[in-house]
């Protein structure tokens, strides 16, 4: 993925359990589950998926927007 301008992460927490995914989609390889409190330093939030990294390890990918706290 190519981005012509650097975001500067919002960090975030997982609110509810979910799945980190590859890619924005319910079908999209799962990365690792991630648990309410983890960190989540969002980058984008487009159509009800939220891009960003997650965890300690930093693991990159999606999940989706309603499974972020908004702050």
């Amino acid at each position: 993925m190519i981005a012509s301008h650097y975001a500067e992460p919002l960090g975030r927490a997982i609110a509810a359990s979910t799945d980190l995914r590859s890619a924005p989609s319910n079908d999209a390889e799962m990365i690792r589950k991630l648990e309410p409190g983890e960190p989540f330093a969002m980058l984008d939030d487009t159509l009800g998926w939220a891009w960003g990294y997650a965890g300690k390890d930093h693991r990159v990918g999606y999940v989706k927007s309603d499974a972020v706290a908004s702050s």
